[in-house]
């Protein structure tokens, strides 16, 4: 980041900055937002509608409205079979499920909620809809996650998933984001909803185990014996997310040597230690917030966190501490195709485009295809659905990959599975992932990767997405030739909302922010952090020169 670090990151939370969380909940059902006004509509973004019920952004009539559109698209494309609903841990996801309940019950929707009344990770979801549509010859099963990922507190999100499993594409959170605004214009007319009670009694809503079905396949994706029998000393930090009841039925299941470092759940995340800008974030891959396990690195072998919904990693390894994301990518594809012989030979790499290039050099190594694509995870979804990709990853902490026989596993990001493959690559080598990655780097060179962030206004974001390689020019990059200039993924020929420059040791990649004034400059150099910075820098006076023509 270019933003200058708070002065708390990594530090506790002190109370005066803690979530008024009655406060929240009560402007959850008292306020109402406003459709005339941009950020009070529904917005799906790469993970569905997200934002605060303090600002009008998450409220209860945004929720009885993206509902009831739900409802009608699952009419219009005739899914019949069950709703698999879950939800994290923020504050305002409970809230958000009696809304929803309200609105699925008065439709008849046949809805699967924890049988616990407890909270579901995303992975667990998608591995639900996948494992019902598999098994059941009926109408077609889809779902729902009520979750902001690691967003702060404040935060309420809803995402859906359809009968492939993985995140809905924009298709289709189009369609669902216009008609739920289309009844929040009109004042919620239209929309079905019984009272709670009512609805929490309701026939058509079912008490689902969702823990043991994953819990027990988890030895078809993941070497469980090997990490049972090697002894390898786990630590497993759930971050107060809905992995939280998970963690110990594995424990018992399979016999490893895993601790949980805490499994506290409070909706002010009052445990957590301050993120970079001085939020609270639930983010597994900032050494702020992972700031707790890393301090307990010496204890385990290896140890791993979750974010709020568990679909996304983060790995502390003993010699090293935190690894950075792309590294841990890196490391996981070299050694599951590897370590997979039952994965078809034609089993490609899913990648996306602002991801590190230290995985285009495994993939050439491995002989295997790279489809480098937008990003956002539902590009991967039809090919982990087939099999023709082994491995799908994002730079963002990420990722998900098949069963050991080489069919589908999840069609979503699954951080739980990605936290045991670490335990499972440290029982079968011999070497914690830190050090697997270390021979890759003498093998391909060392990455230096950043993420930044530049001033840019609306304008300034338009111009960006519309920039291709004769409008920016570019002929040199960090000291050495351009050799190609994209503003599609070379893997689906798909746009991705920017420009991306690659000479032979360095490139970067440059995107609007879809929710602030910025846009992110993500580079990438093989040569040095001096590289990097030159890199960096060339990508800004480029793209500021566009910014004037």
């Amino acid at each position: 980041m270019s933003a200058k670090i708070h002065p708390l990151a990594g530090q506790t939370v002190p109370p005066s900055m803690l979530a008024n969380i009655p406060h929240l909940v009560t402007a959850y059902f008292a306020q109402e937002p406003d459709p005339k006004i941009p950020a009070q509509r529904v917005a799906f973004g790469t993970s569905g509608h997200r934002g605060s019920a303090l600002n009008n952004a998450f409220n209860e009539a945004h929720i009885l409205a993206i509902s009831q559109a739900l409802c009608d698209y699952r009419r219009e494309k005739d899914l019949s079979g069950p709703l698999f609903v879950g939800i994290d841990t923020h504050a305002l996801a409970e809230p958000a499920l009696a809304s929803a309940l309200e609105v699925f019950s008065a439709n008849g929707i046949d809805v699967m909620i924890d049988h616990q009344n407890g909270y579901t990770p995303t992975p667990a979801v998608s591995h639900a809809i996948l494992t019902y549509n598999r098994s059941h010859g009926g109408g077609l099963a889809d779902g729902v996650v009520i979750t902001p990922s690691h967003n702060p507190p404040e935060d309420g999100g809803f995402k859906y998933n359809p009968p492939n499993g993985g995140p809905a594409d924009t298709d289709i959170t189009g369609a669902i984001e216009r008609a739920a605004n289309r009844y929040l214009e009109n004042g919620l007319k239209g929309v079905n909803r019984v009272p709670y009670e009512r609805a929490r009694k309701a026939s058509s809503v079912h008490r689902h185990d969702y823990v043991t079905p994953y819990v027990e396949d988890l030895a078809n994706v993941l070497d469980m014996e090997a990490i049972r029998a090697a002894g390898v000393k786990i630590g497993i930090d759930p971050l107060g997310g809905a992995a939280v009841r998970y963690w110990q039925p594995v424990i018992e299941r399979y016999g490893i040597a895993a601790t949980i470092v805490s499994d506290e759940i409070d909706p002010t995340f009052r445990f957590m230690t301050l993120d970079w800008d001085g939020k609270i974030r639930m983010d597994c891959s900032s050494p702020y917030a992972m700031a707790r396990l890393i301090a307990l690195r010496e204890r385990f072998d290896v140890a791993f966190a979750n974010d709020t919904d568990a679909d996304r990693h983060g790995i502390v390894t003993r010699s090293s501490g935190l690894m950075n994301p792309n590294h841990y990518l890196a490391v996981a594809i070299a050694y599951l195709f590897e370590h997979r012989p039952h994965w078809k030979a034609g089993s490609a790499v899913g990648k996306t485009i602002v991801s590190s290039a230290i995985i285009d050099r495994v993939a050439k190594k491995l002989g295997r295809r790279l489809v480098e694509t937008p990003v956002g995870f539902k590009w991967f979804v039809d090919g982990l659905i087939g099999g023709s990709f082994g491995f799908a990853g994002e730079e963002s902490a990420g990722a998900s990959f098949l069963r050991r026989d080489g069919s589908v596993w999840t069609t979503d990001k699954d951080g739980l599975i990605l936290g045991l493959l670490a335990a499972e690559m440290t029982a079968c080598t011999g070497r914690d992932p830190s050090q697997l990655f270390g021979e890759l780097t003498s093998e391909f060179g060392v990455p230096f990767y950043e993420r930044i962030d530049a001033p840019a206004n609306a304008e300034q974001k338009n111009v960006l997405k519309g920039l291709t390689g004769e409008t920016l020019g570019m002929k040199e990059l960090g000291g050495e030739v351009v050799r190609a200039t994209l503003s599609v993924a070379p893997g689906n020929n798909q746009p991705f909302g920017g420009i991306k420059v690659i000479a032979d040791q360095g490139w970067f990649a440059a995107r609007p922010s879809g929710t602030e004034d910025v846009y992110k400059i993500y580079a990438e150099s093989f040569r040095s952090a001096d590289h990097l910075k030159q890199i960096q820098s060339d990508a800004q006076s480029a793209i500021a020169q566009a910014f004037k023509g």
